[in-house]
């Protein structure tokens, strides 16, 4: 019996002791992983740096040396107690807006979230109102041939009764 109550603390100890192992400051090794969901909506704020065109969290490109660095410092601020927003506002100060995934929603940024549909918007206005004055055109040049229709009728009855008088002096 006394065997199996060691054998059972053992196992325990064993089960129980990675729950418990904390860094030096108190949080759980686990509390800011790279693949946790906050360590995710952090990292994905900003565009990296080496040229790949992705955030910082989605990067792989090879010989990027840049994205692990930026990893550790993101996860070193989160362990130092820094919230999403703090961490944002030391980057932007550092790179400013270029580092940004999305511009920001306000002041000139605003501009670049506007522009695209006021400019989309003032297209599809220039169109329509160029087709609706090609169609207006259309209908003009429609009646005016209608008009001219009734004039080469004219004109080439009056021809053939010409050439037909022509015939008969001749013929």
């Amino acid at each position: 019996m006394k065997k199996l109550i060691l054998v059972m603390t053992l196992l325990f100890a064993f089960i129980a002791a990675p729950v418990h192992v904390v860094h030096g400051d108190g949080h759980p090794i686990d509390d800011f992983d790279y693949k946790s969901q906050e360590f995710r909506e952090i990292a994905s704020q900003f565009m990296c740096l080496c040229g790949c065109g992705q955030d910082h969290f989605e990067c792989n490109m090879q010989g990027c040396g840049l994205n692990d660095a930026f990893k550790v410092e993101i996860r070193e601020m989160m362990e130092d107690g820094l919230g999403k927003d703090e961490i944002k506002d030391y980057y932007l100060n550092m790179y400013g807006e270029e580092i940004l995934t999305a511009p920001e929603r306000r002041g000139f940024s605003l501009v670049a979230w506007v522009l695209p549909f006021v400019a989309l918007g003032g297209a599809t206005t220039g169109v329509f109102f160029v087709v609706r004055k090609w169609i207006a055109q259309g209908k003009g040049q429609e009646e005016t041939k209608e008009v001219s229709a009734d004039k080469d009728e004219t004109e080439d009855e009056i021809v053939k009764s010409i050439i037909d008088e022509e015939r008969k002096k001749y013929y």
